[in-house]
């Protein structure tokens, strides 16, 4: 027999406003541009007031609670649940940009930066290729080599792979000797090195297009024909007995591979696109007093479109309320509200980063002063939370992918958050100072006997820091610091 029963739970459920809003915290100032082209282009209510043209003075818009919820699923609902004042509050402005931008940023900082017009390294390629006299099969073999190169110019794909694609997609039949003899072509191109397959053919293009009858040139060829492994592990002693070289031979042996490129596609790659850095945040300091200023510049001002407003009147004093005319009502209120919603969640947004940075600052107050890494303190994600009551993930979104630029360079908020470290007089010191100790003394090593794990951490020992060598291995690890092996130089 069914059983049923009533059950009673209180749970907690984050409202789709909510989820939009954690979600619009975590943009960086860079991305921020295009989440807000993304609302403006899903939301015809919402418009950007540096696109369109106004001559009248505006209002401000009313500022509002940032806890206030909009509920937009409020369909089929009679039209006096709802004030149509709050909709016509004439060119509702997002004032966040006045209010925190104070960074100097005027129409003539708007305007784009122009690229300089480059060939690109693919481009490079066919160019050369254009110039050879080639009959149409080898053009197209060529053509089809240059197409299958990686960006760093290394042919990954097998010769017997280009056969098929050249058979299949271009209807050209092709032996595997003759895609070969077309490769030795496009690996005589410049940059030199292009075309190779591994990293050892790439290095032997490069050098045997040297003289190679120098002395020091024909030892680097034999080095990496059969030594290759022995010199990236850099066993510089097996090399010399191998070789019968002495240092000195060896040292010029090593130097002039060094100054072969390894990936030759990226000294002409033009196209790569590299993640510009836009500071989310500004420290300057003002005669011992730091000041904080927030980026607004890839937010642009936005309102309540007019002619939504002036549409939802219209409907509002209509003699007959249909059917279809409360669906196209309701259809305005929702966008509407969405748009107000996206404004109130800007500055929402503008008010929490902020909030949060300011936390950081006063809290890395001395650090931000000198710009020295040894004044970082101890600070972890609930130091912060705890300091402008909100939640830890809150501030782990405002700390995700956002910076902020001081007079001492431009840094990763993350980079401030680390763990302590108590050294033998019972203070608690950052890891981040011990990570400069260990990167400065590092630094200045003897690079023919650089100093290994164990020797740094007596060193630390006896500056008071009285960590492990594991410890020490794990911090030279995140600081893309290699062993003392492979630091060795000659």
């Amino acid at each position: 027999m069914l059983k049923q029963n009533l059950q009673q739970k209180l749970l907690q459920k984050l409202s789709p406003q909510q989820i939009q809003f954690i979600k619009l915290l975590q943009v960086p100032t860079v991305s921020l541009d295009t989440r807000i082209k993304e609302e403006l282009e899903e939301n015809p209510a919402l418009e950007d007031m540096s696109l369109t043209n106004i001559n009248e003075p505006e209002e401000q818009y009313p500022d509002r609670d940032p806890d206030d919820n909009y509920d937009n699923d409020n369909e089929g609902g009679e039209m006096d649940e709802f004030n149509i004042d709050d909709y016509l509050q004439d060119d509702s402005v997002n004032d966040y940009g006045s209010r925190y931008d104070n960074n100097g940023d005027d129409d003539d900082d708007r305007k784009e930066i122009p690229i300089a017009v480059q060939s690109s390294f693919f481009e490079n390629l066919q160019a050369q290729l254009d110039l050879l006299p080639l009959s149409d099969k080898d053009f197209s073999i060529g053509k089809q080599i240059i197409g299958s190169l990686d960006d760093d110019g290394y042919l990954r794909r097998p010769i017997m792979s280009l056969t098929d694609d050249l058979a299949f997609s271009q209807n050209v039949m092709a032996e595997d000797e003759e895609v070969e003899d077309m490769l030795k072509v496009i690996q005589g191109f410049d940059p030199a090195g292009v075309g190779a397959r591994t990293l050892q053919e790439c290095l032997l293009i490069q050098l045997r297009r040297k003289d190679v009858n120098d002395p020091v040139i024909k030892k680097a060829i034999l080095v990496v024909e059969n030594y290759l492994e022995e010199f990236t592990r850099k066993h510089y002693d097996k090399l010399e007995r191998a070789l019968s070289m002495n240092a000195h031979e060896l040292r010029a042996v090593v130097g002039e591979i060094l100054k072969l490129n390894p990936k030759p596609g990226d000294s002409n790659e033009v196209s790569t696109k590299q993640m510009q850095v836009i500071p989310d945040f500004h420290i300057k300091n003002n005669d011992g007093v730091l000041v904080l200023t927030l980026n607004s510049k890839n937010a642009p001002e936005l309102r309540v479109s007019r002619s939504y407003q002036e549409m939802f009147q219209h409907y509002d004093k209509a003699s007959q309320k249909d059917k279809k005319l409360k669906e196209a009502v309701q259809f305005v209120k929702q966008k509407l509200d969405s748009a107000k919603w996206f404004i109130d969640a800007i500055k929402q947004r503008q008010q929490t980063l902020l909030k949060t940075m300011n936390a950081i600052m006063q809290y890395q107050y001395d650090f931000f002063l000198t710009g020295d890494d040894k004044n970082l303190k101890p600070m972890i994600l609930k130091d912060i939370a705890d300091r402008i009551g909100m939640d830890i993930s809150t501030v782990s979104r405002v700390a995700n992918s956002k910076y902020v630029q001081t007079e001492h360079g431009t840094f990763l908020l993350k980079s401030f958050f680390s763990e302590a470290i108590q050294t033998e007089s019972g203070e608690e010191v950052s890891n981040k100072e011990v990570k400069k100790i260990l990167e400065e003394h590092i630094g200045k090593e003897d690079k023919r006997h650089p100093l290994a794990d164990e020797k740094l951490t007596e060193i630390l020992k006896e500056a008071g820091y009285n960590i492990a060598r594991r410890t020490v291995a794990k911090y030279r690890e995140q600081m893309n610091i290699p062993v003392a092996r492979l630091r060795k130089e000659l």
